[in-house]
């Protein structure tokens, strides 16, 4: 049996590591592999023409396909978004290698990469724009020196931890609106204004939070509507749905009311409803996401002009 005293302070440290580093603690791919998360179902018939077909890259898509203001459409294999290459197959690497990928963009932090660095996509640079927490480093040795634990426990544990849902209602604020964020994301989306050929494929580790405000951030730069902008983010729960609903189903059969339904949605999968959230919170301090563009992120309306005209069909 457990010690009591032992078990608040594992929770209290795992809480800690939720605050600081708000999105490290991710399924990843060998987890799959081991069993403690499902894989994506034999039937993928819920795949739509922006998956790509991939072995070890999970949530691996294409932006291409959808449809700006003024009716062009976001031409097809130059926006690739995913998860961390570390579990990549030679399969996979060869198939961003033939869409000729230039620059491979990762999000994690130092902490997420270590013993888990992308693998190499030939012919593609390899950059840096590291978005979480400044002081990441200073998450609990016990739990990141760890060489595993149990993520379960510690996805029921946070589920039912008030600290915990305040980690995951801030989540995307966080990633949207702190400055040090702001600046790596005004840096990527730079590189993509001065990027004239080739793909990029940016990722995080899952390719679900900080890939998601990626997509919308580019997306919205090239005109497309909000609510295609928020069907795209959401397409990610369709990659991890058996997930989620098995951690849903063990929160409800302890009592877990729809708060800690929500912590499971945004640390097993995508919460949509905290995305559509901070959108309206980018238009209610900046007045719109265009203005959020041009602010923080420094695109200037050339700039903007100039992606239209290479992202977009002509």
């Amino acid at each position: 049996m457990v010690h009591p005293q032992a078990a608040l302070t594992f929770s209290l440290q795992m809480i800690a590591v939720f605050r600081n580093m708000c999105v490290y603690l991710r399924p990843i791919p060998e987890m799959s592999r081991m069993g403690m998360f499902s894989k994506l179902r034999s039937d993928e018939s819920w795949k739509d023409e922006r998956f790509l077909p991939a072995e070890g890259i999970v949530n691996l898509r294409d932006l291409g396909g959808y449809v700006s203001y003024d009716g062009r459409k976001v031409r097809r294999g130059l926006l690739l978004r995913g998860a961390s290459l570390c579990s990549a197959t030679e399969k996979d690497l060869s198939l961003l290698s033939s869409m000729n990928t230039v620059k491979v963009i990762d999000f994690r932090t130092e902490l997420e990469k270590r013993g888990k660095a992308d693998l190499t996509v030939e012919g593609a640079q390899a950059i840096d724009f590291p978005i979480g927490s400044l002081d990441s480093e200073s998450a609990p040795k016990s739990i990141t020196s760890r060489k595993s634990f149990d993520l379960k426990k510690v996805i029921m544990i946070a589920a039912f931890n008030p600290e915990a849902r305040k980690s995951a209602d801030s989540m995307y604020p966080i990633l949207a609106f702190r400055e040090d964020n702001q600046k790596q994301y005004a840096s990527f989306m730079r590189m993509l204004v001065e990027t004239h050929e080739g793909a990029v494929f940016f990722h995080c580790t899952q390719g679900k939070d900080r890939s998601g405000l990626a997509s919308a951030f580019i997306l919205s730069a090239l005109g497309v509507d909000r609510e295609t902008v928020v069907e795209d983010f959401d397409l990610t729960n369709r990659v991890f749905e058996k997930d989620v609903a098995k951690f849903t189903r063990r929160v409800r059969l302890l009592g877990g009311k729809k708060e800690a339904v929500a912590v499971i949605n945004s640390f097993v999968g995508a919460n949509t409803e905290n995305f559509q959230r901070v959108l309206d919170e980018i238009d209610r301090r900046y007045g719109s996401m265009n203005d959020y563009l041009n602010g923080p992120l420094c695109l200037s309306e050339n700039d903007l002009d100039i992606l239209k005209e290479r992202y977009l069909e002509k």
